[in-house]
């Protein structure tokens, strides 16, 4: 080959490249393309995140109608029994402690864990049988948007300490609404009166009590275990919720009561008759709803309807959602 010929395709293959500039340039309008398109991609993830949890907690409220229209009764937001040991005084909670989600899960698809537990061991002290069941994670009670841990949690007492049963609890996304008020805030044996819910210690509410009617009446929300600890099986006589460390400085972020791990309020409380506390809420109260979603959480109605509850929702309107027999007025969708 002769000089000149080689130098002419030397040459050409050089101009068939790209040069620094050309290279600089391309990777910037790739870097823009990704920087408009990321943003849309992951609204778009979390849109499904929200519709698969807006699944979940649409089956949960379907499985409670199930259970109303099996035993006639809603389940209750826990159970306790009368004369069962040990006791809490400051709670006046007793065993067994089973919860809304282990009533329900004989309609979930879940009778293999239902039909496991033994109420007469409970899940405290000497409940070995049962500490495979209420330390299972079924996945229909988890949110796909739920940042917090998902692994089983131990339960502490209110002051931190081990609680001495050696209960493991498998964690929730979801919570029971027990009403404006915070029963679990008095030793009282009975919470009829007091809580105004359509979930609570010992409920079992008929249909019929629910005079608000069921669309008006918030059943089933969202806690997020970035927040604090949420079981679904139940909860047991002198346990706590905890928040977690990302949420322990916040001013409403300190451990509550047993009943906690299972429900939560929306205010007024006694002596509060301005505090309420709407989803979200940033002081992030143990007991208040709270999701990850960005602006709001899913809730659950009575009817099984499932709606997307803005945390900027009027302060009354959500009160008046929360309770089962106020009377109030609640317009269009609650929004």
């Amino acid at each position: 080959m002769n000089q000149k010929l080689f130098a002419r395709r030397f040459s050409a293959g050089i101009r068939g490249g790209f040069s620094l500039v050309e290279l600089l340039v391309t990777i910037a309008i790739v870097a823009t393309l990704v920087g408009i398109l990321l943003p849309a991609v992951q609204t778009a993830r979390e849109a499904a995140r929200r519709s698969g949890c807006g699944l979940n907690i649409r089956q949960l409220s379907l499985a409670m109608l199930a259970h109303e229209s099996s035993r006639r009764r809603l389940p209750a937001g826990y159970v306790t029994e009368p004369g069962r040991t040990p006791v809490d005084p400051t709670s006046r909670d007793r065993p067994p402690g089973t919860g809304w989600g282990l009533l329900i899960a004989a309609y979930l698809e879940e009778s293999a864990l239902a039909d496991r537990f033994r109420p007469a061991a409970g899940i405290g002290v000497g409940a070995i049988e049962n500490r495979a069941v209420v330390s299972a994670s079924p996945s229909i009670f988890r949110c796909p948007s739920d940042g917090g841990p998902g692994t089983p949690f131990e339960v502490l007492d209110e002051s931190g300490g081990r609680h001495g049963s050696d209960a493991i609890l498998g964690r929730s996304s979801y919570v029971a609404n027990a009403g404006q008020a915070e029963p679990w805030a008095d030793p009282l044996e009975s919470w009829e009166g007091h809580a105004n819910g359509p979930l609570y210690r010992n409920s079992w509410l008929a249909v019929s009590r629910i005079r608000d009617g069921l669309s008006k009446t918030v059943f089933l929300g969202e806690h997020s275990q970035r927040v604090s600890q949420k079981a679904w099986a139940g909860t047991l006589p002198g346990a706590a919720s905890h928040p977690s460390p990302t949420f322990a400085a916040r001013v409403g972020s300190v451990p509550d009561r047993a009943a906690t791990l299972l429900l939560v309020h929306s205010g007024p409380a006694a002596g509060e008759a301005d505090v309420i506390h709407p989803p979200n809420d940033p002081v992030a109260h143990v007991c208040q709803m709270f999701s990850d979603h960005p602006g709001g959480g899913n809730v659950a109605c009575g009817d099984g309807a499932v709606r997307f509850i803005a945390e900027t929702i009027n302060l009354d309107v959500w009160a008046a959602m929360s309770s089962i027999a106020g009377g109030e007025t609640v317009a269009g969708d609650g929004q």
